[in-house]
């Protein structure tokens, strides 16, 4: 019988196994493999230049945008400070001229009162009447002194100059006995002098009076001295000269 041929493919050498080749061992035998390897390998390149863009953007670069983010809030918050203090001084202006409007107001009213008082008195249709007390008025001080403002008035001899001495004193009661005190009294001085005054149609006479500890006021009288004629006096309850004293400016 002929044998059949043998192949060189057959021929193994004898006591050797045949193996698989791992996976490190898997080496392009073509150039179509060593195109997706260099494939592989700029991805990989790529992702390490992303992430070390990221990281430098996220260094000094990160720091100055913060730093010019904190800068920017300084600058918004000192033009909020400086427009809060803007509103306030414009806040403070306006209340200070209403209060300036509201005193130009009164010194109007208190001119236009004049003017009226004075057309009553001098004006041809003017009711002619001879010296008087036109008005008293007290207003409190501190302690126990009081202000007192007395308008003499008279339109009877026009062009004649009325003068004398006014002096006023005030009624009341203490501990419980009804006492008068006389001008010396008032003014604190034993031979205190009337208030001169000397006028052709009208005047004002100011000063301050004292009134003792433990003295309840009841009447207020002023008395009118001319030089020429009898005196005369007018009497006012207390309460009804008392003014409360102006508010204070602020």
């Amino acid at each position: 019988m002929t044998e059949p041929p043998s192949s060189q493919a057959d021929e193994r050498p004898a006591g050797r196994e045949e193996r698989a080749p791992g996976p490190a061992e898997v080496v392009p035998s073509s150039p179509a493999g060593y195109a997706v390897l260099a494939v592989f390998v700029a991805a990989i390149l790529f992702g390490l230049w992303g992430v070390w863009t990221t990281v430098a953007r996220s260094g000094p670069g990160g720091e100055l945008d913060a730093a010019a983010a904190r800068a920017r809030i300084e600058a918004l918050e000192q033009e909020v400070a400086t427009l809060a203090r803007s509103d306030q001084i414009s806040r403070d202006a306006n209340r200070d001229l209403q209060g300036a409007l509201a005193e130009r107001e009164e010194e109007i009213s208190a001119l236009r009162a004049d003017v009226a008082f004075y057309e009553r008195f001098v004006g041809s249709t003017a009711q002619r009447r001879g010296l008087a007390v036109h008005e008293l008025v007290l207003t409190p001080r501190t302690g126990q002194a009081w202000h007192y403002t007395v308008t003499l008035t008279q339109n009877l001899n026009r062009g004649a100059v009325s003068s004398g001495r006014l002096t006023l004193a005030v009624e009341g009661t203490r501990e419980g006995r009804l006492e008068r005190l006389d001008w010396a009294a008032l003014r604190q001085q034993p031979d205190a002098e009337g208030v001169e005054y000397s006028f052709k149609y009208f005047q004002q006479l100011e000063g301050e009076v004292v009134l003792p500890p433990g003295f309840e006021p009841l009447r207020v009288v002023a008395r009118l001295a001319p030089t020429s004629g009898k005196p005369l006096e007018k009497t006012l309850a207390w309460q009804e000269a008392v003014q409360a004293p102006a508010p204070a400016a602020e």
